[in-house]
């Protein structure tokens, strides 16, 4: 094996991660310092850019247990990851979700981790936002992508607006700060652009636009759907002032500041502007398996390590050999000539 470990003592509340010389750098010298971390594939919404209403979802005895995702999410902590994203399909669906972000607030609170945050429709916020911020968490992003209930039931097919705007007043209440996602749709939402800017601003929430993604099959033509960011940029500047800021999460978007609202706005363009050459992220489904990049089919089974034997030997023999094929980048490519999706498996499945 290619690092040397030190094993902590064993905690009250959970095993901590054992602490590694050698971090994750990929073939690029690009250290790998964030993990998206999938916990189901399951959601409460069926977006119509995300998946088919009619989804097969995998069996639960797939799915890595709460403790195998604590004991995953903590071989990366100890090999320099520096923040843990938690995703899904919708993450607060999965059954005592709560123990698993109580568990790894502890690499909060021994420094480990910078930050522990997740993605979520919202739905699940007024139930859970009080105990997310209570287990360490302190920033987290809500996809919403209109401001009209009879459009958001129409993106969301099974979505509720009201419960969604409850949870975002939640997460506030709570002490969260929370950045709105919004995908930018052709024909959809384009004309909430502006609207949504000012509500976002209004309530003291960062808001990032999102490309659509050519990720797994579904009933629509994505490039119907597809609205390039930078026609976005170019209609916003004719209306507000923007100033580019340098502010990172860590994540791909390129933020910058409107001197009208005084709020932040961020894009996401994986399709007219990439972000590839920074890229220090990696993802890890629901069931182990790690992909490298987004946009590529290559992936790397954890989750038989992770079983194979009680310590971590091989599960960081599997990382180091996975994180060295990480590639340049991805092939991301709308249009009516490439009606295939970029790759099969649908953004619930890799974690949204």
């Amino acid at each position: 094996m290619s690092v040397v470990t030190k094993f902590l003592p064993a905690t009250s509340e959970a095993v901590d991660a054992p602490i590694v010389s050698a971090p994750l750098v990929d073939p690029f010298r690009r250290a790998i310092t964030y993990v998206r971390v999938s916990v189901t594939d399951r959601c409460d919404m069926r977006c119509v850019y995300c998946m088919s209403e009619d989804m097969n979802f995998l069996p639960k005895r797939d799915l890595l247990s709460l403790e195998e995702l604590d004991r995953l999410c903590a071989a990366f902590v100890s090999r320099g990851v520096r923040k843990l994203r938690i995703t899904g399909g919708e993450p607060l669906v999965r059954r005592d979700i709560m123990w698993l972000f109580h568990a790894l607030g502890r690499h909060l609170r021994s420094g480990a981790l910078s930050e522990l945050t997740l993605t979520t429709n919202g739905s699940q916020l007024a139930r859970y936002a009080t105990e997310l911020a209570d287990a360490g968490v302190r920033r987290i992003n809500v996809s919403l992508d209109t401001l009209d209930p009879v459009k958001y039931k129409e993106i969301t097919r099974w979505g509720d607006y009201a419960q969604t705007l409850a949870g975002i007043d939640a997460a506030q209440a709570a002490g969260l700060s929370v950045k709105i996602n919004m995908v930018a749709l052709k024909g959809t939402n384009e004309d909430e652009i502006v609207s949504m800017l000012q509500w976002a601003h209004g309530r003291g929430l960062d808001l990032t636009f999102i490309e659509v993604m050519p990720l797994g099959a579904i009933e629509s033509e994505r490039a119907d759907q597809f609205l390039p960011l930078n026609l976005v940029e170019a209609r916003l500047r004719e209306q507000f002032t923007l100033r580019e800021n340098g502010y990172r999460t860590g994540g791909p978007a390129r933020y910058m500041q409107v001197a009208e609202t005084g709020g932040r706005l961020g894009f996401i363009t994986p399709l007219t502007h990439n972000f590839c050459e920074s890229c220090n992220r990696v993802r890890v489904t629901c069931t182990g398996t790690l992909y490298m990049c987004l946009g590529q089919d290559d992936a790397a089974d954890l989750r038989a390590p992770l079983r194979a034997s009680p310590d971590n030997e091989l599960l960081h023999d599997a990382l180091d050999a996975a994180i060295a094929r990480k590639p340049k980048g991805h092939d991301f490519i709308i249009g009516r000539d490439h009606a295939t999706p970029a790759v099969a498996r649908h953004m619930s499945v890799t974690g949204g």
